[in-house]
């Protein structure tokens, strides 16, 4: 007897096989390219890029240590007016109180002096001459007492108003000593991210660094030969005498100098007083344009005017340029000019 079931279609065996191979494959060739993307580490900046952010660091901490200065300067001016006032206000506490010893004794006189009445005493006394001479002698004391009264009401007022100026003295110098220790974290907060990012290439990489620090300064073969002379010629030989000596951040020499610690003590040597600051010797002798420079001017770099060096001639300066370096010989577009000024 003849079956009446339906024959089952073929399914060819080479065409579902294959079709889910396809999606297999496109489905990890998918997920390699994900993984590949997530997991690919970030390109490494070149030395060129390393040794930018570098010197950008070292530029901001070189703001910082201006600023640092600045609040120095301001604290030891404070500290100086303080100690000053101090001074006075001790002084005038022992003129007062040798005024109310004085004023003791005379209290004391009175008391015992006091008791009885000068028409009694004078008709009890055993010479009326002797008794007379001794009144004139006690209108004289009254007088000297008056006077030491008076004294010792204006030395009194003296005090009080000295005693307030040192202690609002000694306010605003604890004030200024804050600012200090803050200018002095920035300072080092900027330096130890230099640090930091320098300490993270390996011997090769630095090496690169120093060859290209090295590449923009000149000072192994420099020799100044002039034209400055007086005191321009005193501070540019000052200054190239300082040259191998380290940059360290508030130092004014003689072993170590920052930026306008070695401009000051140059000038110094040269018998001309500048300031301590780079904001404060912008402002000193006279205004000088770049194509009008001479050998001996100041020349500050930046748009904050944070660093300063002195203008050599031929397109060179001395300076201190930033910490890890020494005081060199280096072209004057090295850094963006800003200003220059003349002060011998």
């Amino acid at each position: 007897m003849a079956s009446h079931r339906k024959p089952r279609p073929r399914i060819l065996a080479s065409t579902a096989p294959r079709a889910a191979v396809g999606v297999t494959a496109a489905a990890i060739a998918s997920v390699t390219l994900l993984s590949e993307s997530a997991n690919a580490a970030p390109a490494k900046p070149s030395i060129s890029e390393v040794k930018a952010q570098i010197d950008t660091l070292n530029q901001q901490a070189e703001v910082a240590t201006e600023n640092y200065n600045q609040a120095k300067e301001r604290v030891d001016t404070q500290r100086a007016k303080t100690n000053q006032l101090l001074t006075q206000v001790a002084q005038k506490t022992q003129q007062l109180n040798e005024s109310r010893r004085v004023l003791g004794q005379f209290a004391s006189e009175q008391y015992r002096d006091g008791g009885v009445d000068q028409t009694v005493q004078l008709l009890l006394a055993p010479d009326p001459q002797q008794f007379l001479n001794q009144t004139h002698m006690v209108n004289q004391l009254s007088a000297t007492q008056t006077e030491a009264l008076k004294n010792f009401q204006v030395q009194q007022e003296q005090a009080s108003i000295q005693r307030s100026q040192a202690t609002a003295s000694l306010a605003q110098l604890t004030s200024a000593q804050q600012q200090l220790a803050g200018q002095k974290k920035t300072v080092q907060t900027k330096l130890a991210a230099a640090q930091k990012l320098l300490n993270s290439l390996n011997a090769e990489q630095r090496a690169k660094i120093a060859k290209m620090d090295k590449g923009s300064s000149s000072s192994a073969s420099y020799t100044y030969s002039g034209p400055a002379t007086g005191r321009a010629a005193a501070a540019i030989n000052f200054a190239l005498a300082q040259r191998g000596k380290p940059y360290v951040w508030g130092a004014t020499g003689p072993g170590s100098y920052d930026c306008s610690g070695l401009t000051q003590a140059a000038y110094r040597a040269a018998g001309v007083t500048i300031g301590r600051t780079t904001s404060d010797q912008a402002t000193k002798g006279i205004a000088v344009s770049k194509a009008d420079l001479r050998p001996g001017d100041l020349v500050f770099f930046y748009s904050g005017l944070s660093h300063v060096g002195i203008y050599l001639g031929n397109g060179q300066i001395v300076h201190a340029p930033h910490t890890g370096a020494v005081v060199e010989v280096a072209p004057l577009s090295w850094m963006p000019f800003a200003t220059a000024r003349r002060v011998a």
